[in-house]
């Protein structure tokens, strides 16, 4: 690659690597797993770097390939693998309630099977429409509105809340 590609795609990399990171950790639920899927996805990207630097939307690009690796992840995951669960808790700001509240959200939005979390996290989270969800995990429309509304449905379940509607603090969840 030619310097001023490199020089591109290190401001890319600034510019949306943190964002990338947190969708990739709400995907996996897990710190380091979303390190691992975020380093995949940006050597994914500087390999094919100057066809995705010509893209129109290179940042919704390498949310796809993202996610696309993720679902990788979950197909080949080994049924025996489990993860750890953090021991110390971080430092928070005095909004002990919503700590409590979020966490409870986050731990209700991570039983959700990857396909129906990927929508939930997709929707609100990343505040995606209904096609770009669609465009992003490579499904139809309908199934994207059925994951939605399946994730909403058990996420309500879980959260002990009116079906009616999908949880409205489950974007504030990440907070």
């Amino acid at each position: 690659m030619r310097q001023e590609e490199e020089d591109r795609f290190a401001d890319f990399v600034r510019a949306r690597s943190a964002r990338l990171f947190r969708t990739a950790y709400l995907m996996t639920g897990d710190y380091q797993r979303a390190e691992d899927l975020l380093q995949t996805t940006l050597l994914r990207l500087y390999q094919r770097w100057p066809q995705v630097d010509a893209m129109e939307r290179p940042g919704a690009y390498a949310r796809k390939v993202l996610v696309s690796q993720a679902v990788s992840w979950w197909r080949r995951r080994s049924s025996h693998e489990t993860g750890l669960r953090q021991q110390h808790e971080p430092s928070w700001d005095g909004r002990v309630d919503e700590v409590a509240e979020n966490h409870r959200v986050w731990q209700a939005v991570l039983t959700l099977p990857p396909r129906q979390r990927a929508v939930i996290v997709l929707q609100y989270y990343e505040d995606l429409s209904e096609a770009e969800i669609a465009e992003t995990l490579h499904m139809a429309r309908g199934t994207v509105k059925s994951h939605r509304l399946a994730g909403a449905r058990r996420l309500a379940v879980l959260l002990e809340e009116p079906t009616r509607h999908p949880p409205s603090h489950v974007a504030e969840a990440a907070s």
